[in-house]
């Protein structure tokens, strides 16, 4: 481990903490009803702070429908290594301004933590990137090492509007790099090295079941003429078996060999009331992980309170399956089509149309990235790192991965089980941060020894 690079790392961590800081103040929310102005402010922030981190040609990219993307690039010494470095400047919305104990758009410290929208999430991953560059670009460390750098800073993740990922996909060799660091993620627990090496892939189906061309009087038809909505809460039912795992014919999960999920902390973290049972079987990891799961994410019907004593014509659903890392989304799909087919009741009218679907995520474990990702976590915290999985998507690690195919991919970052992403007084750990900021930095270093 480099004693140089540790000294630079913690000596230039005052002007990172600005930084972030700096980025925090501004209420950079990219999605739809919010002003431009603080998303476009926030791009030329993160432009800044990376040139004078040490980055050479840093610019915005106009990303056609949707907000500036910022690039650098330090181009490689011929057959080096390169490697590109991604994080996003855009936040939720704060939510209720009486839930945080701080400001949202005000950085305040308590306890070691820096709290405000987007200290974590994803602003920790601008700051951790700049740290690496800025002690890399350290004079006592004999300057940046022999290994191309790209830094690419996206405007839009939390809104999701695809924008991005249909940018990268026009113009791949522009991002192309050896290995790619996403740092949108973060450790198990504080202290605790993490790498995230499993993304649950995402197939969407909208359905909608008729079965009467207008309401009609419960009392005078019922018994004899049949509810959508009952139709479409059977077919939704059938989704499951009697213990909650998908049912779905041809959908199937894989085992897990990373760090295990205890059970008590699952059913705390996600507020599990007590005496309600937790679904499925195999272990908690792989029913987060690596199984597929089902969720009924809306449905329309008349509202409770406005209900008239009728049988009700039409309902709507959206159904949402989460995938095994490696399954095909699209033909997920189609089976799920099949499914809902099969189990419509009554030869009702049925409608299913494909929504949303994203493939999952498998890093590859045998290559020189991973491997020094694993070394340079082990030196930044005296300790080895362990795996963990993601029950969710990451729609742009995907498009990475298939528009540069021989990248590596790590997945790592300085948040962690306290940082409340996407909710009221989100913080990061300075401590944390600095240690993530260390471990990308000696990344970057053993990967340019390779």
């Amino acid at each position: 481990m480099s004693s140089v690079v540790i000294a630079d790392l913690h000596q230039v961590m005052p002007a990172v903490r600005a930084d972030l800081e700096r980025l925090i103040r501004i209420p950079s929310i990219a999605f739809p009803g919010y002003p431009d102005a603080p998303v476009r402010e926030a791009a030329a922030a993160t432009a800044e702070i990376l040139t004078q981190a040490g980055l050479p040609g840093v610019r915005l990219l106009d990303v056609p429908g949707g907000p500036p993307a910022v690039f650098g690039h330090l181009p490689a010494p011929d057959g080096a290594p390169t490697v590109l470095l991604y994080a996003h400047y855009d936040v939720q919305p704060p939510g209720p301004e009486d839930a945080w104990e701080s400001l949202p758009w005000q950085p305040t410290e308590r306890g070691g933590r820096l709290y405000g929208r987007g200290a974590a999430d994803d602003k920790s991953g601008i700051a951790m990137h700049a740290a690496a560059i800025r002690a890399l670009s350290d004079a006592s460390s004999g300057g940046p090492p022999a290994v191309g750098i790209k830094v690419v800073v996206e405007g839009e993740e939390e809104a999701g509007g695809g924008t991005f990922e249909r940018f990268v996909e026009a113009d791949p060799e522009l991002f192309a790099a050896d290995a790619i660091v996403v740092a949108d993620s973060g450790n198990w627990k504080i202290g605790e090295p993490t790498l995230t090496t499993t993304l649950r892939g995402l197939a969407e189906v909208g359905v909608e079941v008729s079965t009467l061309e207008r309401p009609v009087h419960s009392g005078l038809y019922g018994g004899a003429v049949p509810d959508a909505l009952m139709a479409l809460v059977r077919m939704i039912d059938s989704l499951v078996d009697e213990q909650g795992n998908v049912a779905v014919e041809g959908l199937a999960g894989r085992p897990w060999d990373g760090l295990p999920v205890d059970e008590a902390e699952l059913r705390a973290n996600a507020g599990v009331l007590d005496g309600v049972e937790l679904i499925g079987d195999g272990t908690a990891a792989e029913r987060l992980y690596t199984r597929p799961a089902v969720t009924a994410i809306g449905i329309d019907a008349p509202a409770t309170e406005s209900a008239a004593n009728a049988i009700i014509p039409t309902a709507r659903a959206r159904i949402s399956l989460r995938l095994a890392p490696g399954d095909d989304p699209a033909d997920a799909q189609r089976k799920l089509r099949e499914h809902l087919t099969k189990a419509a009741p009554w030869n009702v009218r049925l409608t299913l149309r494909d929504n949303g679907a994203a493939h999952g995520f498998e890093a590859r474990s045998d290559g020189p990235a991973y491997q020094a990702a694993v070394a340079a976590l082990a030196d930044a915290y005296g300790k080895p790192a362990v795996k963990i999985g993601s029950g969710g998507s990451i729609p742009l690690v995907t498009t990475l991965a298939q528009a540069i195919p021989r990248a590596e991919i790590i997945v790592w970052g300085a948040q962690d089980e306290s940082a409340q992403i996407h909710s009221a007084n989100e913080s990061v750990d300075l401590a944390e941060l600095e240690r993530a900021a260390l471990a990308e930095a000696l990344f970057i270093e053993r990967l340019a020894a390779t």
